[in-house]
């Protein structure tokens, strides 16, 4: 099985009415119940824009941890989704499942596979 990041940029999320977004929300609620009978849900969610944000650099050797986001994370992620599936047209399947369900683009990524160490 592969691992698909399936996310959103909080640019492509259009200005919906509350009503509309507790409509997607429902639909969500849905399709994570959906990906957890089908035994590829790994994660779901959103992120907080109104919640502390803060980074950690260890290149010095210890941890720095400063307040605010390393990049303005908000224009580059808004939320997303982990599945855990066979391939590439699963995945496609599922990401098509959750834009419709959020009524906004998605990009879909496989996580890179862990490296084995060398025998020898």
């Amino acid at each position: 099985m592969t691992e698909y990041l399936i996310a959103a940029n909080e640019e492509w999320v259009p200005d919906y009415s509350e009503e509309r977004m507790q409509e997607m929300s429902q639909a969500v609620r849905a399709l994570r119940a959906e990906m957890k009978a089908a035994g590829v849900y790994v994660f779901l969610g959103g992120l907080d824009n109104s919640a502390p944000v803060f980074n950690v650099d260890a290149t010095s050797g210890s941890p720095v941890f400063t307040d605010g986001p390393y990049t303005e994370t908000k224009e580059h992620l808004g939320g997303f989704t982990i599945i855990d599936v066979p391939d590439e047209e699963a995945a496609r399947v599922w990401a098509a499942k959750v834009a419709a369900a959020c009524l906004w683009p998605h990009e879909v990524r496989s996580f890179q596979v862990p490296r084995q160490p060398a025998e020898g």
